[in-house]
């Protein structure tokens, strides 16, 4: 194909070129959906709620919902059919008249028939009319959930890789600190102002950093690949986490004065959804008592004769139209149990709400408290920071100057570091809580 492209045919080369392109285009583009250049938390959510497996079966459960009510509606059109028989007799039935015996019917026979049906009053396709929007509305509810849960995890998961690549900085910068009193204490020691043992617990102090950091640098793979799984992310690419400290600093704030409104949460819509259909369920029972009624006809084409070859020679048609009417007069008490079954449910369901109104309440309050606390010890915590550097500067110089021994420098450059962690940790906390806050407030909306 090549050679004969090359032998001076562009115009074909371009038509070829020309059918290919969207494929080409489809191929790019996908890759491209697959891959994100920079990864925010919104980008990440934004990602996770496209392609999380999860969310995808719950989009596809709604178009199974949608196509089963479109399936259940059907039965409210006129149905249509035609059936087809052909027969041949080898032993025609007899009887005896009079004396005489009479073979009834022919050798051979035909029949095509033409039916007509049209629901009048049914109540399986009254309900489904009836309930149809509720629950279409339940399983997207069901999908918002899920997509709510999402969220919430993604934030958490994102803000905990943050906390470890922070770790993993922060550890950087202290192995150069800690080169850095390394080279001094050596230096000392090399000129008889010190001993070997400044130099060596400096040493096993740059050992400890380094460990750590390697041992957070494999703990972030982990993390990552978890972040991925809750994204939908594929595997083999790389996620290039972008974030700003100051910024994710800036978000830990929250009203701590809101009040939770049950109402706004996902769980009360679809319990007050799920409560529409208990009620459209106890109707459905109280029409037991109705009759069934459907309109239907038919037109039969019936061709008989003894010879195969003349079997359409002749139509001896029929057809007719009926109103049928079934209405069960005794089922044992069946009908009445049901009903009471269905009043049962509903009544319960009223019992789920209110449940649900304590547990909102109960939720918020702890999530409140978790917040609140987080808080305080972020704060602290932060205040720690300032004061273990300031600690570390002043030790250091003194150290240098020979007022302090290196083993106060080393106490006070362990306090800076474990200060820095905690930290971190008190930052991933308070983030983490404020997502718990949020959620319980029902402020997290999809």
């Amino acid at each position: 194909m090549t050679d004969f492209i090359k032998q001076g045919r562009p115009g074909i080369t371009i038509v070829i070129l020309l059918l290919l392109a969207p494929f080409f285009t489809t191929a790019q583009t996908a890759v491209q959906d697959t891959l994100l250049k920079e990864v925010t938390l919104k980008a990440a959510i934004d990602y996770a709620i496209r392609h999380q497996p999860k969310i995808q079966q719950a989009l596809i459960d709604e178009q199974i919902t949608s196509s089963t009510i479109k399936s259940k509606l059907a039965d409210w059109y006129p149905q249509v059919n035609f059936n087809y028989n052909l027969q041949h007799n080898f032993l025609l039935q007899s009887t005896v008249i009079g004396g005489n015996t009479i073979k009834l019917g022919v050798d051979n026979t035909s029949a095509g028939q033409f039916t007509v049906s049209q629901t009048i009053f049914n109540k399986d396709v009254l309900l489904a009319r009836r309930s149809k929007d509720d629950v279409l509305q339940q399983t997207k509810q069901t999908t918002s959930s899920n997509k709510i849960d999402l969220a919430a995890n993604v934030s958490k998961a994102f803000y905990d890789v943050l906390t470890t690549l922070q770790q993993i900085k922060v550890a950087a910068e202290n192995i150069v600190r800690t080169e850095r009193s390394l080279k001094d204490a050596t230096s000392q020691y090399k000129a008889g102002v010190a001993d070997k043992i400044d130099y060596k617990r400096a040493t096993i102090s740059l050992n400890n950093i380094k460990a750590a950091k390697r041992s957070n640098e494999e703990l972030v793979k982990a993390k990552v690949e978890y972040l991925k799984s809750l994204m939908g992310y594929p595997d083999s690419l790389s996620l290039n986490i972008v974030y700003d400290s100051t910024a994710m600093e800036n978000e830990i704030f929250i009203d701590t004065t809101q009040r939770p409104d049950y109402k706004t949460r996902i769980e009360y819509k679809l319990l007050e959804t799920q409560r529409n259909l208990l009620q459209s369920n106890v109707l459905y029972n109280r029409w037991s008592y109705l009759p069934s009624v459907a309109a239907n006809g038919a037109y039969n084409l019936n061709f008989q004769n003894n010879q195969f070859s003349k079997l359409y020679a002749t139509n001896y048609p029929n057809s007719f139209a009926a109103l049928t009417l079934s209405l069960p007069i005794f089922q044992g008490g069946k009908r009445k149990a049901n009903l009471y079954t269905a009043e049962l449910q509903l009544k319960r369901s009223e019992q789920d709400i209110v449940t649900l109104k304590n547990a909102v309440n109960a939720q918020y309050a702890q999530a409140l408290a978790n917040y609140k606390s987080s808080m305080e010890n972020y704060l602290a915590l932060k205040d720690n920071v300032t004061i273990a550097k300031e600690v570390y500067d002043v030790i250091q110089l003194q150290y240098r100057s020979g007022i302090k021994t290196y083993l106060e420098v080393i106490t006070s450059e362990t306090d800076l570091r474990t200060s820095q962690i905690n930290y971190f940790n008190a930052l991933n906390q308070v983030l983490s809580a404020k997502v718990d806050v949020q959620k319980a407030l029902g402020q997290i909306i999809y």
